[in-house]
């Protein structure tokens, strides 16, 4: 028998090389808990932080792991989630309000269709820039309508808006907050708005925090639904196609912490 050593020296290569390689082709033997972990994140493609991955733990396999645990073995396979691009920490200064800020930073709604917020993003993943307008019910954050257009114009969020309206009916006096875009000032989309029952809220300008949480789906939706998309490198179809997967993604399965680790839909038939 040959030691490593001798084996090593025989063929000219240093020892430092050899453990390296071993280190990265050995096969490390996982346990039940570093397998189910795993197969979780790979599940949700890598979108859940340690905090779901723990929770989806408990609820749906009944094992009730210590947090720390489950960070540290989604560290060693190298599963963590997605990070999402932060927007820099600054407000710039106001200026006149077209339409009070009623909302105020009052994320929560203690009912379904008390409060609405709205938002357009953009999407350059297609061979033309995509508009995304999208409608958010702030009692469990479920996404209520959505359009995608290829010009951004006032008939992009007065189509959105009349979807809402018609799949949720709501009562006269629920709030819909907007920013001070030119397609929410319009008199068309206010006029459409008051003529349903509406009470219409604007953020401050150039303060996107008042919108936050409308602003943050969008992030997600670019950071976990489009991660592995280059900049126009789809075609319109597809991309279409992605956003309307993503969506019902977010809808029906996706768990928030704000919602006891449910899924928007879930949390609605919960309350029911």
């Amino acid at each position: 028998m040959y030691s490593i050593i001798s084996i090593l020296a025989t063929l000219e290569v240093p020892k430092a090389t050899y453990y390296r390689w071993k280190k990265k082709y050995s096969h490390t033997i996982m346990s039940p808990l570093e397998e189910l972990i795993v197969h979780l994140c790979e599940e949700n493609h890598f979108r859940y932080g340690h905090r779901k991955i723990k929770a989806l733990l408990k609820r749906n396999h009944q094992v009730d792991a210590n947090r720390k645990t489950v960070q540290k073995i989604m560290q060693k396979y190298k599963v963590q989630c997605q990070i999402k691009v932060k927007r820099p920490k600054y407000l710039n200064g106001e200026t006149n309000i077209i339409v009070e800020n009623l909302l105020n930073r009052q994320f929560r709604a203690d009912k379904p269709n008390e409060k609405w917020v709205t938002d357009i993003t953009y999407l350059p993943y297609g061979p033309s820039m995509v508009y995304l307008s999208t409608i958010m019910d702030l009692y469990n954050n479920e996404i209520v309508a959505y359009k995608i257009s290829t010009s951004q114009e006032t008939h992009l969020v007065l189509d959105t808006l009349r979807e809402a309206l018609e799949k949720r009916k709501p009562a006269e006096g629920i709030m819909i907050h907007t920013d001070q875009g030119a397609v929410y000032t319009s008199y068309a989309f206010q006029n459409m708005a008051k003529e349903n029952g509406m009470i219409t809220s604007m953020s401050r300008k150039g303060n996107c925090h008042d919108n936050a949480v409308i602003e943050s789906f969008h992030s997600s939706l670019k950071s976990e639904g489009l991660k592995d998309q280059k900049r126009s490198s789809l075609s319109h179809c597809k991309l279409v196609d992605i956003v309307n997967q993503y969506m019902y993604y977010y809808n029906e399965i996706r768990i928030q912490a704000k919602l006891n680790y449910l899924s928007p839909i879930e949390y609605r038939g919960q309350a029911a």
